[in-house]
């Protein structure tokens, strides 16, 4: 399955394993890297030396490339950037903030930059910084999401029409058959996030992933715009900010209501009630938990399967 992304990464398939806070440690990473994939820390939920550990446990455990995704609003970015660099990982991919801010610095240590944007115009900023390809996030996707609202399926196209350089389609993508229908509206590969947050390698609680499983069409809302849109399945936590909301509540109140280890708290430690629970809409599609290998496998055979039959349209 060779093309710009397989080249890119030097990895057998196009997909690529999101580096989702709570859910991406090297366990996860190794796993889905070890199937095929490019698998993904994610530093978002790590202290510098707590993602040293992962990346030397990672290269322990697999021999194939894998990456980590660095949130830039990170507030010891300048550790994670270093240690990155000291750990001699050779692909990152940048969210949350400017690429121009840390692309030219990771380039010169000879890392592949990839940068995560929801919009045509951070994907032309993107490219004008010199990353090497784009994840175009749909608003179906799970976690911390753009405010923009573009879904995936009329992101991609539009993406598609401006950008030179690789591109990879995330958001609402957990089947072989999501993943043809990005690539046929333009992507080279595609990034899966809330398919491997019910893989028994991620690091994510039993009970959230459970929950996951057991969600349905319409389980998540995108809320909280205020402050930085989050998609989350419901629970008392997220009904509470619908009850704020109700009384006109200020940016100030839903700070408060947040608080602090909300996200650790439901999706690490596994807090139902209280927690933040970011996933996607595909959460709908996702039925069981399985090993990241058989995640892996499934999507490519999903893939070819459907592929096949596009013919008979």
């Amino acid at each position: 399955m060779e093309n710009r992304i397989t080249s890119l990464f030097q990895i057998e398939y196009p997909i690529i394993q999101a580096g989702m806070i709570w859910a991406s440690g090297w366990r996860l990473a190794s796993a889905a890297s070890n199937a095929g994939a490019l698998g993904l820390l994610g530093a978002g939920s790590m202290y510098p030396e707590i993602l040293r550990e992962h990346i030397r446990k990672c290269k322990a455990a697999t021999s194939k490339p894998f990456g980590v995704n660095v949130p830039m609003l990170y507030p010891d970015i300048d550790k994670i950037m270093e240690i990155i660099v000291e750990e001699g990982v050779k692909i990152v991919f940048t969210s949350a903030g400017n690429p121009k801010t840390w692309t030219p610095f990771l380039k010169e240590h000879g890392i592949t930059v990839v940068h995560v944007v929801s919009s045509v115009k951070f994907a032309l900023k993107a490219q004008e910084a010199g990353v090497d390809a784009v994840v175009a996030e749909g608003f179906e996707a799970g976690g911390h999401n753009g405010r923009e609202e573009t879904t995936t399926f009329t992101l991609i196209p539009m993406v598609r029409e401006k950008l030179n350089i690789p591109l990879i389609a995330a958001g609402g993508i957990a089947t072989g058959r999501g993943m043809l229908a990005a690539m046929v509206l333009g992507a080279d590969g595609v990034q899966v996030g809330s398919r491997f947050v019910a893989s028994e390698e991620a690091s994510s609680h039993l009970a959230f992933k459970q929950m996951v499983v057991e969600a349905g069409d319409g389980a998540t809302r995108l809320t909280l715009k205020e402050l930085a849109p989050v998609r989350l399945l419901k629970n008392k936590f997220f009904d509470d900010i619908q009850s704020l909301y109700a009384k006109g509540a200020t940016r100030e109140e839903l700070q408060s209501l947040l608080g602090r280890a909300r996200a650790k708290r439901g999706m690490f430690e596994g807090d139902l009630e209280e927690g933040e629970l970011e996933i996607g809409q595909v959460a709908g599609l996702i039925h069981e938990i399985k090993p990241a290998a058989r995640i892996v496998e499934e999507i490519v055979t999903d893939f070819k399967k459907a592929k096949q039959e596009l013919p008979s349209f």
